[in-house]
């Protein structure tokens, strides 16, 4: 069964080419469209200030992630993790970038963007012109976002795995059978054959002949004789 990869990241800037650095990952597993539990996060040393602009987003200070380990500690973990899984990225460019400058200047290849699905495009493509925001499509999709208060790489992950599987159509597509499976009902239906009793014919009686015309009689305006006018 298809394995995919959620995937965030949260970062002290916007571009790693001028000095921003990721400070947490956040990933979430799903095989055949359906959440496994499994899950990999971390939080990341960026060896540098936090910019109160960043700070605000996602409330991690430089004080408290001195105390956790740098890229190079974590990488072969997060590697391992996402093996060769398909990458789910709300917008897959601004992660993908971050996350390859760390691993090109820690001597690993890039991952490709090809192995990515970016849900900001689907969302764009599913309803053209509404907003595509993570919070927005949460609120689309009436997903539950009273636990957050800030953005989170783990907690947002868990957000998208949720949008994503309701972009690909929702939970109803897992009530879906696949060929395979349609054969396999099919293979075990049991065929009952019912026998019938034929109808049987009464005859009726004179009097009751008489009485029905006596009712028919004392109706005004019945509505067979309306219709046949």
């Amino acid at each position: 069964m298809k394995r995919e990869i959620v995937l965030d990241t949260e970062t002290t800037g916007l571009d790693p080419f001028t000095g921003h650095r990721i400070v947490e990952i956040g990933c979430v597993e799903l095989i055949g469209g359906l959440r496994t539990g499994a899950s990999f996060h971390t939080y990341l040393n960026p060896e540098r200030d936090m910019p109160p602009e960043a700070f605000r987003v996602h409330g991690l200070s430089a004080e408290f992630l001195s105390g956790h380990p740098v890229f190079s500690q974590k990488v072969d973990e997060f590697l391992e993790f996402i093996a060769d899984s398909t990458l789910v990225i709300h917008n897959a460019a601004f992660d993908m970038k971050f996350i390859n400058f760390e691993l090109e200047k820690h001597g690993f290849s890039a991952i490709s963007m090809e192995r990515s699905i970016d849900t900001v495009m689907m969302a764009r493509k599913k309803f053209p012109g509404s907003p595509a925001s993570l919070d927005a499509l949460c609120k689309r999709f009436n997903i539950d976002l009273s636990g957050r208060t800030k953005h989170g790489a783990l907690l947002d992950a868990e957000l998208l795995a949720e949008v994503y599987l309701d972009l690909c159509g929702g939970r109803q597509s897992m009530l879906l059978l696949d060929t395979a499976s349609q054969q396999a009902v099919a293979d075990n239906t049991i065929s009952v054959t019912r026998s019938c009793r034929e109808a049987r014919v009464f005859p009726v009686i004179e009097q009751e002949e008489e009485a029905h015309k006596a009712m028919l009689a004392r109706l005004k305006s019945p509505i067979w004789l309306e219709e046949a006018n």
